[in-house]
């Protein structure tokens, strides 16, 4: 029995979306980065300053300037018809807010999104409460931006 294509698609697309993020969170494993205590080094430049952030950002930029020109040149993805890509351009006042949010939320507790779900996925008991909190903020995003409010 040939299964229909539109299913087919779907299924591609979800193992490829399971591969990408055991790739992403094996690479936070491997470099520590799930360690909140690196992140919390990293911005502790007066006392116990852990350098090793800067060598995963950097390593990030050289794939990032790498592997843009390579995708860029492509008419379309190799599983999708198309790309999607941002088409607004302007810095407003939600844009602003969440990054202020995500970045002292990133400093106060060592955890971003990614880093956060590796960490609950291996049972980090401090990381249940950030989880929590994550959620709700997208939750409450969501709400906010479904009711106009601005």
């Amino acid at each position: 029995m040939k299964m229909p294509a539109m299913l087919r698609s779907a299924l591609i697309t979800m193992a490829l979306g399971v591969a990408a993020g055991l790739l992403f969170g094996g690479g936070l494993l491997v470099s520590g980065m799930a360690n909140p205590a690196k992140v919390i080094n990293f911005l502790d430049v007066l006392g116990h300053w852990d350098p090793s952030l800067a060598f995963v950002m950097s390593g990030a930029v050289v794939c990032t300037f790498v592997g843009y020109p390579l995708i860029q040149g492509r008419s379309k993805p190799l599983f999708a018809s198309s790309f999607q890509l941002p088409t607004r351009r302007d810095i407003d006042k939600p844009l602003v807010l969440g990054a202020l949010l995500f970045g002292v939320g990133w400093g106060a507790s060592g955890y971003c999104p990614g880093p956060a779900w590796v960490s609950v996925a291996g049972l980090a008991p401090g990381t249940f409460v950030f989880a929590a909190f994550m959620l709700a903020g997208m939750w409450g995003a969501a709400w906010w931006k479904d009711n106009n409010l601005k």
